[in-house]
């Protein structure tokens, strides 16, 4: 059997690392196994769904290199719903309720002062026609419950192991709204049908809901999928996300200068035994996924290791990769520029910084000048890659100047700045003729 995996992302609000992370596993689970992963929008909340955040969604999973093999919009298969709640009102399993949400929490309170569980005692099934025809001419409107059949619900989970739940304890999940809306469990289960979806992977807050959901798939007569429950996201400090965390989303960090394969190795390897690198590409890390090798405990999400891991993803990329970029940027000096300059960057966009110090103009930072005018009358007449070495030894035998009184006060006069790329391979970048002009205080 072949693997087929979804994603099922509301249109109502960017993506954020959170979802992105199923996204992802989902995504590597079915490409490390030669599957299929489908996109399916979830827009059956018609006043909330907008074509902007649909197309957003889209973008981002294609900037992440996470392309879909199928796509649907939940929107569009209403239908299909309906004959499924058809296909369960006729077999007694979907019945209408009448209770308002008031009445509901009025019973509630009852049954938590009494020491009872808050689970709803099936009032709806005891209406008679009567009792019905008032209701509705009352004004009221049914919502229509799921009757779970009170047993033990097991399966063997992907990332947990041996699964259960006891449908006993719950209450009849509500699948369509008094306004006639779907709820997400329904359709969830008729679109993992008719997709022939065989695993569903997701948060482990969702492990209470399979119990409801295997019953729903027995009661519409369809084989049950396979389910992995991943521990959720926490921070770095082990507590759980921030709001501002919690909700970063894709494309902010888009345009905060990370690195999709930074993005994807980042939430593809947190909370498992691989060591927490960059990967090649996503479809390596899809091809190195195994459930085996998450831990149970929660993944924690370090801004920290996201930055370096954007800093590594840039200090290996190519020079082909990256040329487009700074054409785009006006730094593309070249592949032997990139090369030196490459294992400085934190973000591609400080490529502007470096190229300046090729480019200019710097404006030079002297502090001594007797030395600074030493090192200029002792400057070699060729700058190529022997000359910075054979120029700091010519300096450092007149002034006794050596480590750090040595390099620093020509890094500052050259570049402007503390801290670099290796002085040696940035000289002949720079050139003699600017070069001079820098160690005379001009701004070059």
């Amino acid at each position: 059997m072949s693997v087929k995996v979804r994603f099922a992302p509301s249109p109502t609000g960017k993506l954020h690392v959170g979802n992105v992370r199923t996204a992802l596993v989902n995504w590597m689970f079915a490409k490390g196994q030669g599957g299929s992963f489908v996109l399916r929008i979830d827009d059956t909340d018609l006043a909330r769904s907008t074509p902007e955040f649909e197309q957003g969604i889209e973008d981002d999973l294609t900037w992440l290199g996470m392309l879909w093999d199928e796509r649907y919009n939940q929107s569009k298969r209403f239908d299909r719903y309906e004959e499924a709640a058809a296909k369960l009102k006729a077999s007694g399993r979907l019945y209408p309720a009448y209770e308002t949400a008031d009445e509901l929490d009025r019973r509630r309170k009852v049954q938590l002062s009494r020491g009872l569980p808050p689970i709803y005692d099936r009032a709806a099934l005891e209406l008679t026609e009567d009792q019905k025809a008032a209701y509705e001419a009352e004004g009221r409107r049914p919502h229509w419950r799921f009757k779970l059949e009170g047993k033990r619900v097991a399966w063997e989970d992907l990332a947990r192991g041996h699964a259960e739940v006891d449908t006993a304890s719950m209450s009849d999940p509500v699948l369509i709204r008094e306004d006639g809306l779907f709820l997400y469990t329904l359709p969830s289960v008729v679109d993992d049908i008719d997709m022939a979806i065989t695993h569903i992977i997701r948060g482990e807050d969702h492990v209470t809901n399979t119990g409801a959901q295997i019953e729903i798939f027995e009661a519409l007569g369809a084989t049950v999928p396979g389910f992995a429950h991943m521990p959720l996201l926490v921070g770095a400090d082990g507590a759980a996300l921030s709001k501002r965390l919690g909700s970063l989303s894709i494309s902010d960090m888009r345009d905060q200068g990370y690195e999709p394969i930074a993005i994807t190795s980042h939430l593809g390897r947190i909370g498992t035994s691989d060591p927490l690198e960059v990967g090649a590409s996503v479809e390596a890390l899809g091809q190195s996924f195994a459930f085996s090798k998450m831990g149970r405990s929660p993944a924690r999400y370090d801004t920290a290791d996201l930055d370096r891991l954007n800093a590594q993803a840039l200090h290996v990329m190519d020079y082909a990769t990256a040329q487009p970029r700074l054409q785009a940027l006006g730094a593309d000096l070249g592949e032997t520029f990139w090369s030196v300059v490459r294992g400085n960057l934190n973000k591609f966009a400080d490529i502007a910084e470096m190229a300046k110090i090729v480019q200019g103009p710097v404006q030079p930072v002297i502090e001594d000048v007797a030395f600074i005018e030493t090192a200029l009358r002792l400057l070699p007449d060729v700058i190529d890659e022997n000359a910075w070495s054979a120029w700091t030894s010519a300096v450092k035998a007149e002034t006794s100047a050596k480590g750090k009184a040595l390099f620093m006060p020509l890094r500052l006069a050259l570049t402007g700045q503390p801290h670099g790329p290796d002085m040696a391979a940035m000289a002949p970048l720079i050139g003699r003729e600017t070069i001079q002009r820098r160690l005379r205080g001009e701004a070059a």
